[in-house]
């Protein structure tokens, strides 16, 4: 298991930013789930409007990525939103950080696993506190 960020699932809705690296991510979370806080479906979904409001993808390919999405094992912490004042706050300071990527770190950190990001902001800031980062 590994903690998503919405960085690598957007990956997997775009046939320009697939990457083998991506795909095997796809295949492990498929296959051993991942972990999420819940501001990544508001993350997710908001990157798939903007993308339809561009002429990207129309409505009915944002439904059929949804929910091909909603069909893998992605399990959303309850914990996040109570540690947003603290513990990630501190990380977004730190790490000079948007609260919302110091909320994907933080559970990584809390939880011990891999991080699996595109960004490259939050890709160094885990590895500055010794988190895994996928791919």
């Amino acid at each position: 298991m590994h903690v998503l960020d919405a960085s690598v699932a957007l990956s997997w809705c775009f046939a320009d930013e697939a990457s083998p690296a991506t795909d095997a991510l796809l295949d492990s979370t498929r296959d051993h789930g991942a972990l999420v806080p819940g501001l990544w479906f508001l993350e997710l979904g908001n990157v798939l409007l903007q993308a339809e409001r561009r002429g990207r993808i129309s409505a009915a390919d944002v439904a059929i990525r949804l929910d091909l999405i909603s069909a893998l094992p992605i399990y959303v912490d309850q914990n996040s939103a109570g540690r947003a004042w603290t513990d990630i706050l501190d990380f977004a300071r730190a790490q000079n950080l948007t609260v919302y990527d110091a909320t994907y770190l933080e559970l990584s950190h809390r939880r011990g696993l891999p991080l699996a990001t595109r960004d490259r902001d939050l890709a160094r800031a885990a590895r500055d506190v010794n988190v895994i980062v996928l791919p």
